[in-house]
């Protein structure tokens, strides 16, 4: 079992949900994030209700690149190792390419991407040295195609993350250390709490518990909810590109 969990992006959305789960399973948890007040209230939320973990917090800004290897090696030696570390942390608040808004689309590539790729770093280089663990990419369905409007830049860096989990898959594939890649759907949470009548929309509670049974599974990869998200990843990746753009 892996028993010490590291989150990056803890204080909302997927990551908090995630927290929560594995905090009912009994997991030890490292969450980092930059907005500590929430991660404070979330530890005492979960101390409260599951007495028997350990919960500890850090701060953390992924794109401050030098801070995450200090962070991920200060969880490392706080709890004597990491069994389990989800690159979760992200955003997505690309515009249409062209339209003006580099510095955002550019913010998005860098953090979804550059710092993705800090942590994959800092965490493998913990693996290596213990000759263990489990990395765990959170990707998403938009990475399966090129995505028009405000999702480019995002589906972009979303697929960039997906490709750098498999090449350390393949690294990595005569060693202990396991490498999953999570593609989720639509689920609810603050990064797209605006968007409305979105089809196959489930819950960040239901959303989370998907994604926590899939984590547990440790496969290369896995869609989630995998109903019906499998069987559009499938469609997606062969139907004509006029088709897929409708479903963005």
């Amino acid at each position: 079992m892996r028993k010490t969990i590291l989150i990056t992006g803890a204080s909302s959305g997927l990551g908090r949900g995630m927290a929560r789960e594995f905090a009912k399973a009994g997991r030890n948890l490292a969450l980092c994030a930059r907005r500590t007040e929430r991660l404070a209230e979330l530890k005492a939320e979960l101390e409260a209700a599951h007495p028997d973990i350990r919960v500890s917090i850090r701060a953390l800004d992924v794109n401050q690149y030098e801070q995450v290897f200090e962070v991920f090696e200060a969880f490392r030696e706080e709890f004597g190792g990491l069994d389990r570390v989800i690159v979760n942390a992200g955003i997505g608040k690309g515009q249409p390419i062209g339209t003006g808004y580099f510095h955002a689309n550019r913010k998005t590539a860098e953090t979804n991407f550059v710092a993705a790729l800090a942590q994959c770093e800092a965490a493998v280089e913990i693996f290596r040295a213990q000759n263990a663990g489990h990395l765990v990419m959170i990707s998403s369905m938009s990475a399966v195609r090129g995505m028009p409007r405000n999702l480019t830049t995002y589906a972009a860096s979303k697929a960039a993350v997906a490709a750098l989990a498999e090449g350390i898959r393949a690294d990595l594939l005569r060693t202990p250390i396991r490498v999953s890649t999570i593609f989720p759907g639509y689920i609810r949470s603050e990064i797209n709490e605006k968007v409305k009548k979105t089809p196959f929309m489930v819950d960040t509670e239901t959303g989370c518990r998907a994604l926590v049974a899939a984590i547990e599974r440790e496969p290369a990869d896995a869609s989630v909810p995998r109903w019906p998200w499998a069987a559009l990843g499938f469609l997606m990746k062969r139907l004509p590109l006029s088709v897929v753009s409708k479903m963005a």
